[in-house]
């Protein structure tokens, strides 16, 4: 892999990439995005959700948010992709964090800090690893890439919590039952 060492890849092109790819609303296409490998941006994703770039966290949250969109995942690897260009960056744990949970009886439908909502589903579902002292929640947002589900937010889970099959403990939402024990 390349290193960033010629600074032809930077993260302020790929925003501005990025930039242009939101105009036309939405989630830009990445699934469809195929670029070449440009080498690797000294960008991290924390596992408390905090992004740095060349080890100085990004305070503005619209530029947290323009990157959280062209995030692609590719088997154990994390890139920036835009129509032109790819660059791999870190990611300690899961790239998102769900801060919180609108929690209904039948649906429930968490809020990450990069601003995604999203609904637990088949498609999106609540996934726990870990172990019974140390259970590690995650809720798939889209494509590959989980947000650890929050402290606070899995406590007001747990609270909502019933009995499913298998005499388990977990939640239900949108038809689907989710086991909040390993």
């Amino acid at each position: 892999m390349a290193d960033q060492s010629d600074k032809s890849v930077s993260a302020e092109g790929i925003a501005e990439a990025a930039s242009k790819a939101a105009k036309a609303g939405g989630l830009p296409p990445v699934h469809l995005w195929n670029p070449p490998f440009c080498g690797d941006l000294d960008m991290e994703i924390r596992a408390d959700g905090t992004w740095f770039y060349q080890g100085t966290p990004i305070g503005r949250p619209a530029m947290v948010r323009l990157f959280s969109t062209i995030l692609k995942r590719e088997g154990d690897s994390f890139f920036l992709v835009t129509p032109v260009e790819k660059v791999g960056i870190r990611v300690v744990d899961a790239p998102f964090v769900a801060t919180d949970a609108d929690i209904l009886r039948d649906r429930i439908t968490f809020t990450t800090n990069v601003g995604d909502r999203v609904t637990a589903d088949a498609e999106h579902p609540i996934i726990l690893r870990g172990d019974a002292t140390e259970p590690r929640p995650y809720v798939m947002v889209r494509a590959g890439l989980e947000a650890l589900i929050d402290r606070k937010t899995f406590y007001r889970l747990a609270a909502a919590a019933s009995d499913g099959p298998g005499g388990r403990t977990g939640v239900r939402s949108a038809g689907q039952f989710f086991a909040l024990e390993p």
